[in-house]
């Protein structure tokens, strides 16, 4: 589905026997009888994926920022979170933590305490509780996405459709059109939409499906560390220039965990899942 610059949609099949194109990027594309063709995807500014040991799966291109929505119930996954805030620095996309369902005082409590690292570390994490009429949280979101593009990840529970149905009334009915006309047959959150927030179309929101598996294995195993902002500020202190951070003498992360002993300015929590990460990327390089 191609949108022309006056806000046209139409279906676009690509040159090819296979699409090259994402949701969020900008293609050159000539018109048939009711149709179009796409001719060239053009350079992008970034691409956010995630690639495990079978395939590569695209979210979206050219970003501004990925809005990962979590919620105090279900409880989140800290080794999702982390997984996808590598995936954005990799790209150098902005991330931004969305807590939902602070009317759920003690689970939200407990959720909150959780990500007192991720601020530590210089994360946005906005509180949030997501409900029909708006509820809180909703103001700062809505300056928070003003004139950016935004791709919504989180896993299912967190209040994904909520949030888009809240931003873009009639987003069921849109994305229903979308399937009919593409005549896909697709559920709603097993494709990714873009929708406009505003009629000026400077604000635009991009869903996308629910996922259980984020893997990283496009990243290099000694770039891990660079892109976890907690680890990367105590690896300047390495003794070693190619310190992996796990059993090197004179390793300044190691110095830093936290422990039932020791204070520290890594927490024990994301110190295993460096860890963790670590080896599942080494493994896949043999």
């Amino acid at each position: 589905m191609v949108e022309t610059p006056d806000g046209t949609r139409l279906i676009c099949h690509p040159r090819g026997k296979k699409s090259q194109a994402l949701v969020g990027d900008r293609v050159q594309w000539q018109a048939s009888e009711d149709e179009g063709t796409i001719e060239r995807v053009l350079p992008r500014k970034n691409l956010f994926y995630r690639q495990d040991e079978i395939r590569t799966k695209s979210f979206a291109a050219n970003l501004d920022q990925v809005l990962i929505l979590i919620a105090a119930e279900p409880e989140f996954s800290e080794t999702q979170l982390t997984r996808a805030l590598i995936a954005a620095g990799a790209e150098r996309i902005t991330p931004v933590i969305a807590l939902n369902k602070s009317d759920l005082a003690v689970p939200f409590e407990r959720a909150s305490k959780r990500l007192e690292p991720y601020r530590r570390m210089g994360y946005r994490v906005l509180p949030m509780s997501l409900r029909a009429d708006g509820g809180a949280g909703h103001g700062e979101l809505t300056e928070l996405l003003a004139g950016k593009v935004t791709l919504v990840l989180g896993p299912s529970g967190a209040g994904k459709s909520t949030l888009i149905n809240l931003l873009v009334p009639g987003a069921s009915a849109l994305t229903g059109e979308i399937s009919q006309a593409l005549n896909s047959g697709k559920h709603t959150t097993t494709s990714t939409t873009w929708y406009w927030v505003d009629a000026e179309r400077s604000t635009a929101l991009i869903d996308s499906p629910g996922f259980q598996e984020f893997g990283l294995h496009h990243i290099e195993p000694m770039q891990l560390a660079h892109l976890m902002p907690d680890i990367a500020q105590e690896a300047t202190a390495c003794k070693f220039y190619n310190c992996s951070h796990l059993h090197e003498p004179g390793c300044g992360v190691i110095a830093q965990v936290e422990s039932a002993t020791q204070a520290g300015t890594i927490s024990a929590s994301r110190y295993r899942i460096y860890g963790e990460l670590f080896a599942e990327l080494s493994q896949t390089r043999y």
